[in-house]
């Protein structure tokens, strides 16, 4: 009689990965696109990326405290949470704004659906849109150098051009993660060579929202104007970094490549028929709450089940 084997419970893949290394993964990954943005924008933007960044911890930290539940401050969910509302931020909000946001993005978005794992969207997109919503004045003053004015973006919907150059490198006006193009393409190799995120889900949001600019965008197969939809309002922040969180997007790889898919085509809509010259936040978002509808339709069938047929 041969030998008896002792199997443990499925799952039996095994790996070495944590919350704690995946979170401090995308952290550095997102360390050059930060310390680009403090560069372009002074200390204004290094002000406020800390207030996020503190606030979200504290918060996570005294709601677990007072909700009786084991508080995880060491996890760096509530570090990466701040850090993204940062970047998505204009630098030189008044100092109460990010505080606000990082409040209802740890608070009303994380933990009152059960804290990380049961959010059903992206904690920090959401708080970015109730601040959109809340206080449209503030989330759409963009100063470089001293200077107010309009984000690429906007004036790509006006009609007026832009420098290509200065969008790719970072020298432009918007948000402090999002300004440059290179540094954020540098994270995402990070990720993707770490395997911490997959191509499929950036790669498609990316590819079906160029064939819809391109297809209903107004100019054809214009280069120059692709290429800069591609590298403004934050696309390339939202593809790597916050449509690819693991909460909050599908499992399954066909669930990934139609999550992008929609994703593109969602961005698209809202750019060139939207009344802002935006709508990454939205797209994500949007999508996010379609999640549990696409892991039900990709999900594989389990080993031995199957669709009864001819009445058998």
């Amino acid at each position: 009689m041969g030998k008896l084997l002792n199997v443990s419970s499925s799952p039996h893949v095994r790996s070495h990965a944590s919350t704690t290394t995946i979170m401090a993964d995308v952290i550095i990954a997102l360390i050059p696109a930060s310390a680009w943005g403090v560069y372009t924008f002074g200390w204004s933007a290094f002000y406020t990326i800390m207030a996020c960044i503190l606030t979200s911890v504290g918060a996570e930290f005294l709601y677990q405290k007072l909700m009786k539940k084991k508080a995880t401050p060491y996890d760096l969910s509530a570090f990466l949470t701040g850090l993204l509302l940062a970047l998505n931020l204009p630098a030189g909000t008044p100092w109460w704004l990010p505080i606000i946001g990082s409040l209802f993005a740890i608070i009303v978005v994380k933990q009152v659906y059960g804290g990380l794992g049961q959010n059903f969207m992206n904690p920090a997109l959401g708080a970015r849109v109730f601040l959109l919503i809340s206080f449209a004045t503030q989330m759409s003053t963009f100063t470089l150098d001293g200077v107010t004015g309009a984000t690429p973006l906007a004036l790509l919907r006006e009609g007026t051009t832009t420098d290509l150059k200065d969008m790719f490198f970072g020298n432009i006006g918007g948000t402090i993660g999002e300004v440059s193009t290179l540094m954020l393409l540098i994270g995402a190799a990070y990720l993707l060579i770490k395997k911490v995120i997959s191509w499929r889900i950036p790669v498609m949001y990316l590819g079906s929202f160029a064939i819809f600019i391109v297809l209903f965008g107004g100019h054809g197969c214009d280069i120059n104007y692709l290429a800069a939809q591609l590298c403004g309002g934050g696309l390339m922040l939202g593809a790597f970094f916050m449509a690819t969180d693991y909460v909050t997007s599908p499992i399954t790889p066909m669930g990934q490549i139609i999550f992008g898919v929609v994703l593109g085509i969602l961005t698209g809509i809202f750019r060139v028929f939207g009344g802002s010259a935006e709508g990454v936040s939205y797209a994500i978002i949007f999508s996010n709450l379609l999640v549990p509808l696409i892991e039900k339709v990709t999900i594989p069938m389990a080993f031995g089940k199957g669709r009864v047929k001819d009445g058998k």
